[in-house]
């Protein structure tokens, strides 16, 4: 409800690889750029022997600490780590994922000397609070409010877990929306002037790990979604792999030299993959060229656009259907598309863009928008919306997503009875009878999945209950009404009640891929303040070291220009203070504690701040 929450309040597009925040101000959206001036922030999270680096700090060291760099977390979040998707990634990533309670995948670093285990969810929080900690740098406040958005084809055990990762990073979330939802708002406000009418809007969004398609109908500031589909396990990452196991092979075969076991050596190569697939995005060829790869041997290999599109053909194809099963989905024929929008960084891949214009007949594509931040933009939008931003641009909004998957029950035989059909428009409430399978039955266990099979054995089953005080009944008599409650996040509440007495047991609906408890999350929230003003402690220590060696310099300097200004004496007090300082800084690199920088400066200063002040009064005129 508008107007509920108040302060400041941003959207945030939580990546696989790369992460974007903007806010509603001054009647319009500003995107915001971090601390090295870029509009986008990796997901990255690194840990060192003395600190936790998050973002463009992380990513650049990752080749020199590939083992404790973690990257990739949202392919893991609502996961089981006996997934084989997760085994599948699990061979392309330096660092180590394990098995942790309810077989949720944990992954392990080393920090500070101590190994560590972290769940997925934690580590998206670390994102998340860098996310947080830029908007504050440039509103000057704190913020605690954020719409986060999720990928569309994401489950209930993926879409709670992302909110737990928000919950933890101490944010408030108000609403989880799916991308191509905010990718939509984006467009509609920025194509409303010369909108007239209904338009039929398809939604391309490929980014870096998931892929989705969904079509929605705008008509004016209703942004209905007609159908949503696509792959939370497809995206840039899988490209860099192929293009990985490739070259991996390559040189191989030709220095007769394996480095499938070098996290560096990998690492290296991975980032010139990456570099590589954005090349190959506007030229046709181009050379990996890496110093000293493995062995002291260097790497050095050619590879074509056609040979990058021929290693990842099947994936590309794999859109298209998908393409074509959204249009199916929601009763439409391409030719009734008015817009198609790209969203995502793998957008820009030529064969992607050929393909997809093939299919809808050489239709040019809505270039109005910035496919990296269109997300984030619509997320703003939302999270002002919610905070009830008096705007006549905004103000009158309205989102109508769908849940990605049908919801249901399994009933006699392990049948699948559907009781919110996938692509409905949320938040939703559904009921369905259930009947008694055996004469007398006095309890029922409710179980509940997410599927399209019609077996539930085939299906995803997201967690169960049991609804006891059924009166003796005969078998096969409708006992029981179960009711599904979707809310406007896209998670599911089931409750359920004895009809004959109205007795009812309400229950939501805990995850068997082993969603974080209560108490789980408690913890994480205190880790996470921990960790945070670790943080803060290192960045003040690395502060005042800096302003000791700053300080030193400087008077060095000083005295070169002031030497004739200055009595031997003096000169050689100055020149030996400075030298200690130097030397001390020398064998204390594993000092953190700002205070002991700060003691450290007053001592040099009250050496040298007299004697330069007495050069001064003396009628030097120099700095």
């Amino acid at each position: 409800m508008a107007g509920s929450w108040k302060g400041p309040a941003i959207g945030i597009d939580l990546g696989t690889t790369y992460s974007c925040v903007g806010v509603w101000q001054h009647d319009h959206v500003e995107i915001i750029v971090n601390d090295q001036g870029n509009r986008t922030t990796p997901s990255y999270v690194s840990f060192t022997e003395t600190e936790r680096l998050i973002g463009d700090g992380a990513k650049n060291q990752a080749a020199m600490n590939p083992m404790n760099t973690v990257f990739d977390a949202k392919r893991l979040i609502g996961r089981k780590f006996s997934d084989p998707l997760v085994q599948s990634d699990a061979k392309y990533w330096p660092f180590k994922v394990v098995s942790g309670p309810e077989d949720k995948p944990m992954i392990v670093v080393s920090f500070k000397g101590e190994e560590k285990q972290f769940y997925a969810e934690e580590i998206s929080s670390m994102v998340l609070i860098k996310m947080k900690e830029v908007a504050e740098t440039f509103l000057g406040t704190e913020v605690k409010n954020a719409v986060i958005t999720v990928p569309a084809y994401f489950n209930d055990s993926q879409r709670q877990a992302t909110k737990d990762a928000g919950v933890i990073s101490g944010l408030n979330v108000m609403r989880i929306i799916i991308e191509p939802t905010a990718a939509a708002i984006a467009y509609g406000l920025n194509n409303r002037a010369n909108s007239v009418g209904k338009k039929n809007v398809l939604i391309f969004d490929f980014g870096g790990g998931t892929f989705d398609v969904s079509v929605l109908t705008i008509d004016g500031s209703v942004f209905d979604v007609k159908a949503t589909a696509g792959d939370t396990h497809l995206g840039g990452e899988d490209f860099d792999n192929r293009m990985l196991n490739h070259f991996v092979q390559e040189f191989k075969r030709k220095n007769n030299k394996d480095i499938s076991g070098n996290a560096r050596a990998l690492r290296r190569l991975r980032t010139a993959c990456e570099r590589t697939k954005r090349t190959l995005s506007y030229t046709v060829q181009t050379m990996i060229e890496i110093d000293s790869l493995f062995e002291g041997v260097d790497f050095n290999f050619n590879i074509t656009r056609a040979q990058f599109e021929e290693m990842n053909m099947d994936l590309f194809m794999k859109c298209m259907e998908t393409v074509k099963k959204c249009l199916i989905d929601a009763k439409m024929d391409k030719s009734c598309v008015d817009d198609v929008v790209l969203i995502g960084g793998s957008t820009r891949i030529p064969k992607v863009q050929q393909l997809l214009k093939d299919f809808f007949n050489g239709k040019e594509f809505c270039q109005s928008i910035n496919p990296d931040e269109a997300v984030a933009f619509g997320a703003a939008v939302q999270a002002s919306i919610l905070c009830g931003e008096e705007t006549q641009k905004i103000q009158d909004l309205v989102l109508l997503d769908v849940t990605p998957l049908s919801l249901g029950v399994d009933t006699i035989g392990g049948i699948m009875t559907v009781v919110i059909p996938r692509n409905t428009t949320i938040p939703q409430k559904a009921e369905k009878g259930l009947i008694t399978i055996v004469d007398n039955q006095l309890s029922m266990n409710i179980k509940v999945y997410e599927g399209e099979r019609s077996m539930t054995e085939d299906n995803n089953l997201l967690g169960h209950f049991t609804l006891s005080g059924i009166p003796p009944l005969p078998r096969g008599v409708g006992a029981v009404t179960v009711c599904f409650n979707i809310d406007a996040d896209g998670i599911l509440d089931v409750s359920a009640k004895v009809n004959a007495t109205g007795v009812e047991n309400k229950v939501r609906i805990k995850q068997e891929k082993g969603r974080l408890t209560a108490k789980e999350i408690k913890k994480m929230v205190q880790e996470a303040e921990k960790y945070r003003l670790e943080d803060m402690e290192h960045k003040k220590g690395a502060m005042a070291r800096n302003a000791l060696e700053y300080y030193a310099y400087k008077m060095r300097n000083n005295v070169k220009k002031m030497i004739s200004h200055l009595a031997y004496g003096d000169k050689l007090k100055i020149d030996n203070a400075i030298e200690e300082a130097f030397v001390w800084l020398q064998n204390n690199q594993l000092t953190k504690k700002a205070v002991v920088f700060e003691v450290k400066l007053k001592e040099l200063e009250s050496v040298c701040n007299p004697i330069i002040s007495k050069a001064h009064d003396a009628g030097f005129g120099g700095p």
